[in-house]
């Protein structure tokens, strides 16, 4: 980061939207790496392999996404738990164990986020590598049930997160610059608001996260309506 001796404090961005800068340690921000990027390797070549996604636009996406604990199926435009007999590979424990202790860190930023903060059941993970050059539009994640925030935490090089409002893609907007070990959680009046990830600053990644290039975003997500932990 070019300022990083600067100070970035805890942030609320908007009603329902936490970021607390530096949440994941860099230790931490290479397992994480590693353990995701061994899931991939395992399930390549399958049909849970972590791809480009095309749309049912006939686009393709510049982000690759690896699916864990539910897969987004995007024909179908709906969750699945297998894809011709390959069953979704499950979230893995370091995850679940993260998202708690997440959901209550946003909260004391964000007090909209505490009505979830003992009821949250991480049952999906999406990993999105966002490699150089790449970005994300502005969209929502309208696709769960459950209404519970967005635990958002970015590894790897500086990204430029926009959140707007839940009507359309127009302004007004709220950028936030994401480094490598924040965390963003995005729920209440934002939680199907439009966001996106505006750009990717090439080059910018600290050294010893476990990524050389790129960047790494993991949402943690309740799909049910009524799960149970």
């Amino acid at each position: 980061m070019l300022f990083d001796s600067l100070p970035r404090p805890n942030a609320y961005v908007a009603p329902g939207v936490g970021h607390v800068p530096g949440w994941v340690g860099i230790g931490k921000q290479k397992a994480l790496v590693e353990e995701t990027r061994e899931i991939a390797r395992a399930y390549a070549h399958t049909p849970m392999a972590m791809v480009q996604p095309r749309l049912k636009s006939g686009g393709q996406m510049s982000v690759f996404q690896l699916h864990l604990g539910r897969y987004w199926h995007y024909p179908s435009y709906r969750y699945v738990d297998n894809m011709e007999g390959t069953r979704v590979p499950p979230v893995p424990d370091s995850l679940r164990e993260l998202a708690p202790a997440a959901l209550r860190q946003a909260a004391q930023v964000a007090p909209e986020l505490e009505p979830w903060v003992d009821n949250f059941v991480p049952e999906m993970a999406l990993v999105n590598y966002y490699p150089p050059g790449s970005a994300m539009g502005m969209h929502v994640d309208d696709s769960e049930e459950s209404p519970a925030p967005v635990i958002s935490l970015s590894i790897g090089d500086e990204a430029l997160f926009r959140i707007g409002h839940t009507e359309n893609r127009t302004k007004p907007w709220d950028d936030v610059t994401l480094c490598s070990g924040d965390l963003v959680v995005f729920g209440g009046p934002k939680r199907f608001a439009y966001h996106g990830v505006v750009r990717v600053n090439d080059g910018t990644l600290p050294e010893g996260c476990g990524l050389q290039e790129g960047r790494i975003n993991i949402t943690i997500r309740q799909v049910s309506a009524s799960a149970v932990g």
